[in-house]
C-alpha cells in the first residue's frame, strides 16, 4: 500500500477537524448552560486562548496542503469571536481542504518548502519533513491544547469524542 501526500495531510486533517467541531459543539452548550466565556478561556495564563488554539490548528491545516500543493500561504486574517464563529472556521477549512484535488499533490514530497519565523529565522524543508515535523505535530498540539482547555473547563468529553473518526472501525471481535 502506498502513502500519499494528500492521504497523509488531507486524510489527517480533515477527521481531526471534524472531531474538534463536534468537541467545540459539546463545549458550546456547556458554556451556554454556565455562562462561560470558553472561546477566550486558557489553561495558563502566557498560553493562547481557546479561539486562538482552534484558528491555529486551522491555519496549520491549510498552508500545510498549501505549501505541498506548490501555492503561496496568505495572511490568514481571524475573525472568529465567539464558539459559533470558530465552528465556522472550521467548517471552512473542511470545505478548503475538501476542495483540493489530489493530483495538485505531485511532487510534494521533495518540493522545497521554507517557513519565515520571527526574528530573521528560516526553516528550509522538503515536503515529508513539512508534514512530519512541522505541520502534524504542531496540528494536533493546538487540537489537543484546545480539547484540554475545554476538558479543564468542564466540559463532559473524552478521548472517544477526541478520536471520533476511528467510531467507524470498531465492530464486535470475531
Amino acid at each position: 500500500m502506498t502513502i500519499s501526500m494528500y492521504g497523509m495531510s488531507v486524510g489527517s486533517f480533515v477527521p481531526v477537524l471534524e472531531s474538534l467541531s463536534g468537541i467545540l459543539g459539546k463545549g458550546a452548550a456547556h458554556g451556554r448552560e454556565n455562562s462561560l466565556d470558553l472561546a477566550n478561556a486558557r489553561l495558563a495564563p502566557d498560553m493562547f486562548t481557546l479561539k486562538q488554539q482552534v484558528q491555529i490548528a486551522c491555519e496549520h491545516a491549510r498552508s500545510c496542503v498549501l505549501r505541498l500543493t506548490g501555492q503561496a500561504v496568505p495572511a490568514f486574517g481571524f475573525t472568529e469571536a465567539g464558539m459559533e464563529d470558530l465552528q465556522a472556521g472550521i467548517a471552512a477549512a473542511i470545505a478548503f481542504l475538501k476542495g483540493v484535488d489530489a493530483a495538485a499533490f505531485e511532487g510534494a514530497e521533495t518540493r522545497a518548502i521554507t517557513i519565515e519565523l520571527p526574528g530573521d529565522l528560516v526553516i528550509a524543508m522538503d515536503g515529508v519533513q513539512l508534514l512530519q515535523a512541522w505541520a502534524l505535530p504542531n496540528f494536533y498540539f493546538h487540537v489537543v491544547t484546545a480539547y484540554d482547555i475545554l476538558r479543564h473547563n468542564g466540559v463532559s468529553i473524552g478521548k472517544k469524542d477526541y478520536l471520533s473518526q476511528i467510531a467507524p472501525l470498531i465492530r464486535p471481535r470475531g
